[in-house]
């Protein structure tokens, strides 16, 4: 079985996970690919060291190739490309379709990138499978609220709807940080010793509605530049 997966979509909802899970649910070994693991500062080294990955994952069958921001490694060629690049990129195409000689081979190669369009036509033809990995909507952003603070003691009266509903735009990785800064609100009212009233001896508040909203408001904030040119129009202000 020879497959190309691609996963692609914004930064932060969860695309290495998908990758790592589906690893697990499938029984197959995962192989995190780093590209620097194939760079070496001898010539002819890099090809060796991609026949090596190859070779190590028909031997752990089966198995899954995930190389993580793809579009860093395999990216469109040029003629202004590096010979010593061109060459390895030349040959990690020609032993992944090597793979195809072994009908009963059971190695996956996935990939995720956040910017598919700099991918190389060569690539993209060898990852037919593909998977947009969106931002989450309003019920799988209340499960990740109840997944991140399951652990976590919390307010009684915690509406997670409606953080739910006003987290609009949060990926995953915003939804983690912003209850890491919730958190730290309640630390910080322990150490300055404020709210003694609702303290417990040694031990933290629970983290209440209020700080997820001050957290949010907190992550708006340095979400607010949002594009390039707002980006610019601020560095252009006196």
């Amino acid at each position: 079985m020879k497959l190309g997966v691609l996963l692609f979509g914004p930064p932060g909802c969860g695309k290495t996970l998908i990758a790592k899970a589906t690893a697990k649910e499938a029984g197959c070994r995962f192989i995190n690919l780093q590209p620097s693991t194939l760079t070496d500062k001898w010539y002819g080294e890099s090809q060796k060291l991609a026949a090596a990955v190859f070779s190590l994952a028909v031997k752990l069958q089966p198995a899954i190739v995930f190389i993580d921001e793809i579009d860093s490694f395999l990216r469109n060629r040029s003629s202004s490309d590096h010979e010593a690049t061109a060459m390895m990129k030349a040959q990690f195409m020609s032993l992944w379709d090597g793979l195809d000689t072994d009908f009963s081979c059971q190695v996956i190669v996935m990939g995720a990138t956040n910017r598919p369009q700099d991918l190389d036509s060569a690539i993209l033809r060898r990852m037919p499978t593909r998977f947009h990995i969106g931002q989450p909507n309003t019920d799988q952003r209340k499960s990740i609220l109840n997944l991140i603070l399951r652990n976590e003691e919390v307010d009684r009266y915690l509406d997670l709807n409606e953080i739910a509903r006003e987290t609009e735009g949060f990926s995953g990785s915003d939804l983690k940080e912003l209850c890491r800064d919730a958190a730290m609100f309640c630390v910080r009212d322990y150490v300055h010793g404020s709210n003694e009233e609702e303290s417990n001896g040694d031990r933290l508040r629970p983290i209440k509605q209020q700080d997820l909203k001050r957290a949010i408001v907190k992550m708006r904030k340095s979400k607010g530049v949002s594009d390039l040119s707002e980006f610019q129009d601020n560095l252009n202000v006196d």
